[in-house]
């Protein structure tokens, strides 16, 4: 996450000079010597490997990486201000101002460890994953909370624990932080349009078989120098990776009622579901498969409070409670698959997912009723999400490879 991010004091001399068309007039507005903000800029535009600005007799004015760096630094000081204010929500008195004064105030330092404190709670696994010593990262944190005015680490039996401002100011630090590392893959990109960077995709079951597969074999041909990660886990986890920065998009099973004003969800197939048995399964026999007959089987299906096990309770159970029922929780691909090819078991689940298997014959649908079983499958994202061109192109990718 701190790879390469650039110094926040330096990225604050670079939006003063951007407002002000010149150093001279900037540095008043920063109290630093010309000298220094001459430097700071220098030093910027060498991490960046471009040129931010034109000099010019009548002042500074941004060049095309200019323009683009200061959309995305502008939008991540933003986001520091909103986590500002609501972690000092509590303080009534001149909190603009308290906001202005910290942003003045902040280091790279002092963010770093906020994230790290606050996602290991513990100073010396946070230590170990900066590579820093848990002395130095304390000594930045107490800065922090000296310059906010409130505790952001509490003492408790088992270590310490982030307080609500910690939290709330960490994941607002997270989502800048992605917003610069998302200006970094935008000003690669600059000139032949081909972006250099990272993206973190949350995976679910239901894209894996060939949605993604067929969405990153197109992308990785246009976009050979981004990394595609992708993030397996469950649905509530990839949610908070979403709000927090960690990942860009997820990719998958879409909930309703949408559970966060913060994301947006766009559906791009809607498959129904169906019973799956191996081929040869002695339910495919019964002429006019029941409920009961259903129920004379184990099942494999996904942990409780999943939308698929929510529909075979209600479809399948009934509200029953049926002694001797073998159930199997997993929402793994390779394991339903063998589990069913293995035994007698039954799955719910969406065609799409097995629409392998199915076409060589190795499983096959029973021919039970499931109307009012789809399930949408789409992209689920931040709102405030602004993707770079790579992005918006493996948006447009997923959408082709259902068209």
């Amino acid at each position: 996450m701190f790879k390469n991010l650039p110094n926040i004091r330096h990225l604050r001399v670079f939006i003063e000079v951007s407002n002000a068309g010149g150093i001279s007039l900037a540095a008043e507005r920063v109290f630093l010597s010309q000298p220094a903000m001459t430097q700071a800029i220098a030093k910027l535009e060498r991490l960046l490997g471009v040129k931010l600005f034109e000099r010019q007799s009548s002042g500074m004015y941004l060049t095309e990486a200019g323009g683009v760096w200061e959309a995305r630094v502008n939008s991540a000081f933003a986001i520091l201000r909103l986590g500002l204010a609501d972690a000092l929500s509590s303080m009534s008195n001149r909190r603009m101002e308290t906001i202005e004064r910290i942003m003045t105030q902040l280091t790279t330092t002092q963010l770093k460890a906020l994230v790290a404190v606050t996602d290991a709670q513990n100073y010396s696994v946070a230590g170990r994953n900066l590579g820093v010593s848990q002395s130095s990262l304390h000594r930045s944190a107490r800065e922090l909370e000296s310059l906010m005015g409130l505790s952001l680490f509490e003492k408790t039996s088992t270590g310490i624990a982030a307080t609500r401002a910690a939290k709330v100011f960490s994941k607002s630090t997270k989502l800048a932080i992605s917003e610069i590392h998302q200006g970094l893959q935008e000003l690669s990109g600059l000139g032949d349009g081909r972006e250099v960077g990272r993206m973190r995709i949350g995976s679910m079951p239901l894209a894996r078989t060939s949605l993604l597969p067929k969405a990153i074999n197109e992308f990785t041909k246009a976009y050979p120098g981004i990394t595609l990660e992708l993030v397996d886990g469950p649905y509530e986890d990839l949610l908070a990776h979403i709000l927090q920065g960690d990942v860009d998009l997820l990719v998958g099973a879409l909930r309703f009622p949408i559970p966060t004003s913060d994301i947006v969800q766009e559906e791009l197939i809607a498959p129904p579901l169906a019973i799956v048995a191996r081929k040869g399964h002695p339910a495919l026999n019964i002429d006019q498969i029941t409920r009961e007959d259903l129920l004379n089987y184990g099942w494999v299906i996904p942990r409780s409070g999943a939308p698929t096990r929510n529909l075979f309770e209600e479809l399948i159970l009934q509200g029953e409670e049926r002694e001797g029922l073998s159930i199997v929780e997993t929402s793994s691909h390779v394991l339903i698959r063998e589990l069913l090819l293995g035994g007698d078991r039954l799955t719910l689940i969406s065609q799409h997912q097995l629409e392998f298997e199915l076409s060589k014959g190795d499983l096959a649908v029973l021919p039970f009723e499931m109307s009012g079983t789809k399930r949408p499958i789409g992209i689920t994202r931040r709102s405030s999400w602004n993707p770079t061109n790579a992005q918006q192109k493996f948006i447009d990718l997923l959408r082709l490879a259902v068209s």
